[in-house]
């Protein structure tokens, strides 16, 4: 098996819904494993961390890949995506993710915690009265995605009547972040793209007139000041990447932690009983089923290495963070869920340059969120049949239906 084999095996439905045996198969070959074209697939964890980590393997660029596919900045979706933060390097990428950085603060996400708590109760009383004859609620929907892109569209100013619309537009949008992405089936992306743009563009300019306190108006702010310090094309690619991962990462997260307790019943007695920490349970997710399952990186300078082996300029390094989450030479029975693991260092939100801005915010949602599930749902149980998303590098639910008395 070379690297070629693993991601076009990746690219399969079956797999997709399940890709860990493939996993375990790619890392017996071993943490790196080179294909004959040139590019590098990464399972093992200190590989993976140690890429993540080196400024020298940057993201593939639009710039990049336009040499490599003529038509590739045609598409909305894929240029919209390459103005952001996820797909710059430096020294645009450090420019602008400090002034993002500077005003979305650990404060600013702290601040948060009693409105977090507040929509926890909103949703939760929505899925009690849904639920309330015994018919199944819809978790994915009635809980895991409105309480991101609440709290996300709180953060950003975007105002409560629009924020329930953008649920299928980040679905499209997403799309191109897939490992098997066609450059010829991105109409859905690139109308999304456009809608998302457009939107933007409006709520900046009313933000820019009349100012409130949240991220649009101070990002705004800043493009109106110094175009060259945030152009208003950074801005707009910028505030959609910050609306989409806003949500997108915590929606799985919530799905797939739901999932496993429910597979785990001692787990959720746990978090009950406060054997299990909220933080550490968040933390094994993460770990054991990451919503990220994938990134990509290519080498920058001469002279790079992954363990060992030589990595030329211009090389191609798929990191399978999901594979490096459950690597034996870092955890002790990686295939267990052990949400009391006190070394658990999941790589689910990178590391380095690109570590996710809103880690802190995933996490503060889910530690919020799951033991106020537990505690107003006793008899919480599965519903009906769950749906995985046809998606590999963001791991998730379509539905997953739930009966809550």
């Amino acid at each position: 098996m070379d690297g070629a084999t693993i991601i076009d095996l990746l690219a399969e439905t079956g797999v997709k819904s399940d890709p860990y045996p493939l996993y375990a198969r790619a890392r017996e070959v071993g943490p790196v494993v080179p294909a004959a074209d040139g590019r590098f697939v990464v399972t093992g964890y200190a590989a993976v961390n140690k890429v993540l980590r080196t400024p020298a393997f940057g993201v593939a660029t639009a710039d990049m890949m336009a040499g490599v596919a003529p038509d590739f900045l045609a598409h909305s979706s894929l240029a919209l995506f390459g103005r952001s933060i996820l797909q710059r390097n430096a020294p645009d990428q450090p420019r602008v993710r400090s002034l993002i950085a500077s005003v979305f603060t650990a404060r600013r996400v702290a601040a948060l915690r009693p409105a977090v708590e507040a929509a926890v109760a909103r949703l939760l009383d929505g899925m009690a009265e849904q639920g309330a004859d015994g018919s199944p609620v819809d978790f994915m929907d009635a809980f895991a995605f409105r309480l991101p892109v609440g709290v996300i569209c709180e953060l950003l100013g975007v105002p409560e009547r629009d924020r329930y619309r953008f649920r299928a537009l980040a679905s499209d949008l997403t799309a191109v972040l897939e490992l098997s992405g066609d450059l010829g089936e991105l109409a859905e992306a690139d109308r999304a793209a456009d809608e998302l743009s457009g939107y933007f563009t409006e709520l900046a300019a009313e933000r820019l007139a009349r100012p409130q306190d949240d991220l649009v108006s101070d990002l705004a702010r800043i493009t109106a000041e110094d175009g060259g310090l945030l152009s208003a094309e950074e801005l707009l690619a910028n505030l959609v990447l910050l609306l989409v991962a806003g949500f997108e990462t915590t929606t799985n997260l919530l799905g797939n932690g739901l999932s496993l307790l429910f597979r785990h019943p001692g787990a959720a007695a746990g978090l009950r009983s406060g054997a299990v920490t909220p933080a550490g349970f968040t933390d094994e997710v993460l770990r054991f089923d990451s919503p990220v399952q994938a990134t990509g990186r290519v080498a920058l300078e001469e002279g790079l290495s992954i363990e060992g082996l030589p990595t030329p300029v211009g090389s191609e390094v798929t990191l399978l963070i999901g594979a490096a989450n459950r690597d034996p030479a870092r955890y002790e029975r990686p295939e267990v869920f052990d949400p009391t693991r006190t070394d658990s260092q999941p790589l689910s939100f990178g590391g380095g340059q690109h570590f996710c801005l809103g880690s802190l915010l995933a996490r503060l949602e889910a530690e919020v969120a799951v033991p106020a599930l537990l505690d107003r749902f006793p008899r919480l149980a599965p519903g009906g049949v769950a749906t995985r998303r046809d998606r590999l590098v963001l791991r998730g639910y379509e539905a997953l239906p739930v009966t809550v008395r």
